[in-house]
C-alpha cells in the first residue's frame, strides 16, 4: 500500500497535494503543535501564514499521531481530528554507566528561542562545574554573547553539532541533563523533547520543567529533578543540589535505570506498527 507522511507542518502542503493527485492515503506526524512554538507566536505575520496552512490542511488529515495526549486533546479541539499517541522515545540498549572523573552537565538538542538559554547561562556563575551544549540553532548567536557577556567562556562549551555514535558518549559521560522550555507558545508547555528519553535511557538524572507531561512521566518513580520556574536562582540551585546531594543523585539514577525498562522504543513501536496496520486493513 502506498501512502504519503507529512512529518509536522513545514511539510503538510505538498504531501496534501501529493496524496490528492496520487489518490493514497495520508498520514500526519506531528511533533509539536507547530504553530504555538515560541518562534512563531512572537512574529504575527509568519504565525497567520502558517496558521492559515494549518486550518486548511490538518482536518484534511483524519488519519494521524503524536507525541503526547495534550496535543492530541490540542487536534481534536481545534480540528475535529482523533490522533494516535506515539512517543519518540530512546531505544532500549545495554547500558554501562562510566567512572565520571568530571560532574560536567549536559545540554543536547536544539539551540533555538524558547530554551530558557537566558536565564540557565548566567545560572552557571552559581555552579562550580562545566555546561557542555551539544547542537545548533536559531538561538547560537545570542547563546555565545550571553556567554561572553557573563565572562564564561571556559565554564560553557559549544560543542556544535555531534554524530549521533558519538553524542552518546557524551550523555553516558554526564552528571546530569537539561531540559527546560520557556512556557511562552503552547508547545512549548506541551512539549516532550527526545533529550528528556535520551537522558533517562543514559541513566542520568535531569533538570526538568515541570509541565503536565514530564510531570505525569516523572512519577511515580521520579528520575529528573522538576522546577517550577525558569530563574537563574532557580536553575542554579537545582543544578547544585544534583552536584552536591548524593543520596538523592542515587535515588533518581537508581528509578531512571527501573523506568527505562518500560518507557523505551521497543515497547513504543508495538503502536507504530498496529497504526499502520490497521490502516492497511482500511486501505488494502
Amino acid at each position: 500500500m502506498d501512502l504519503v507522511c507529512a512529518i509536522d507542518l513545514d511539510t503538510i502542503l505538498p504531501c496534501y497535494l501529493v496524496s490528492r493527485l496520487k489518490k493514497i492515503p495520508r498520514v500526519y506526524d506531528a511533533h509539536e503543535l507547530f504553530c504555538e512554538m515560541k518562534e512563531i507566536v512572537e512574529r504575527p505575520a509568519i504565525y497567520k501564514a502558517w496558521k492559515w496552512i494549518e486550518k486548511r490542511t490538518v482536518p484534511e488529515f483524519p488519519d494521524g499521531y503524536t507525541v503526547n495526549q495534550p496535543i492530541a486533546d490540542q487536534f481534536r479541539t481545534m480540528y475535529g481530528v482523533n490522533y494516535e499517541v506515539i512517543r519518540n522515545i530512546s531505544a532500549l540498549e545495554t547500558l554501562e554507566i562510566p567512572v565520571k572523573s568530571e560532574k560536567y552537565i549536559l545540554y543536547q538538542g536544539a539551540v533555538n528561542e524558547g530554551r530558557s538559554f537566558e536565564t540557565l547561562i548566567p545560572a552557571m556563575q552559581q555552579v562550580n562545574a562545566r555546561l557542555i551544549i551539544c547542537g545548533d540553532g536559531n538561538f547560537m548567536d545570542q547563546a555565545k554573547a550571553l556567554v561572553a557577556q557573563y565572562d564564561l567562556e571556559q565554564k560553557i562549551i559549544f560543542k556544535g553539532k555531534i554524530e549521533p555514535s558519538k553524542l552518546r558518549s557524551y550523555t553516558t559521560g554526564a552528571w546530569m541533563g537539561i531540559t527546560l522550555f520557556e512556557k511562552e507558545g503552547l508547545s512549548n508547555y506541551y512539549s516532550l523533547a527526545n533529550r528528556f528519553f535520551d537522558y533517562l535511557h543514559a541513566g542520568i538524572p535531569q533538570i526538568c520543567v515541570d509541565y503536565p507531561v514530564y510531570h505525569d512521566l516523572n512519577n511515580p518513580l521520579p528520575f529528573a529533578v522538576l522546577i517550577n520556574n525558569l530563574d537563574a536562582d532557580t536553575i542554579a540551585a537545582a543544578i547544585n543540589q544534583l552536584l552536591n546531594d548524593n543520596l538523592l543523585y542515587e535515588s533518581l539514577q537508581k528509578n531512571a535505570l527501573v523506568v527505562r525498562q518500560q518507557l523505551n522504543w521497543q515497547n513504543e513501536e508495538q503502536k507504530l506498527i498496529t497504526f499502520y496496520s490497521n490502516l492497511k486493513l482500511r486501505f488494502g
